[in-house]
């Protein structure tokens, strides 16, 4: 059974990051749709808030609550709770940090979608870009911490984290030259 419990909690984990890759993305679809003329937009923006609504409501937030759900229980079948406070454990403790800002993050987008859903459209769609980085790097910290654990020093850890966030703003910044120059 725990293996079971394992690969849903598995999977519901990829399903919500699959949702929260793609949403900021619909965010900066439908704030660049502004930028075209008056039906134009609204045909845009209208079509952008029902595929928002879809994702966020169909898969995003029940793969959410799922991955809580089913995270706790894998954490407890597994007396992995046992752990948390030992020194075998600080990787999952740490882990669990990144979690909670994990779920601060998904609580953002909650907020960019509500705006959005409501007609206000406060962020550029650089700022969107940038925001959208959030997911890849509590991505890439969980999963090296589940994967090498204990083995991972800390230091270089933080400092892979930094160079990925360095990297991934790096990109964007050479992207927005790129269509500034291409004139799109």
């Amino acid at each position: 059974m725990y293996t079971y419990l394992k690969a849903l909690h598995i999977i519901f984990v990829v399903t919500w990051f699959a949702g929260m890759f793609y949403m900021p993305r619909l965010f900066i679809y439908a704030t660049e749709a502004g930028d075209r003329p008056g039906n134009e937009r609204d045909i845009l923006r209208g079509q952008f808030a029902i595929m928002m609504r879809r994702l966020w409501y169909g898969i995003t937030w029940p793969s959410a609550i799922l991955t809580l759900i089913l995270g706790t229980w894998v954490m407890v079948n597994g007396k992995w709770d046992r752990l948390l406070f030992d020194t075998a454990g600080q990787w999952l403790l740490l882990k669990l940090i990144f979690v909670v800002f994990l779920y601060v993050y998904h609580f953002t987008l909650h907020h960019i979608f509500r705006q959005e859903m409501n007609g206000i459209y406060k962020y550029s769609s650089n700022q969107l870009r940038l925001w959208n980085e959030g997911a890849t790097v509590f991505l890439f910290a969980i999963v090296m911490l589940v994967v090498v654990k204990e083995s991972m020093s800390l230091v270089y850890g933080l400092g892979g984290i930094v160079l990925l966030i360095v990297a991934l703003f790096a990109a964007i910044k050479i992207y927005k030259n790129i269509r500034e120059k291409g004139g799109q």
